[in-house]
């Protein structure tokens, strides 16, 4: 099994994790033809409470 020799420094390591970045949350319309709020991919609309056609949850 590898193992490193030297310990990594800790500016070493937080150039390393400077780069794990976060994308932004991908937004589209609701299906819903009376709503058309944006909403997160594959997620229930939480202005109407519609997935897929369907009623899932009670709007808020």
């Amino acid at each position: 099994m590898a193992v490193p020799k030297r310990k990594m420094s800790r500016s070493n390591t937080r150039s390393r994790r400077a780069q794990w970045k976060t994308s932004a949350v991908h937004l589209v319309a609701c299906q819903n033809r009376a709503c058309r709020q944006p909403k997160p991919q594959h997620v229930a609309c939480p202005a109407c409470g519609q997935y897929d056609g369907r009623q899932v949850v009670q709007p808020a």
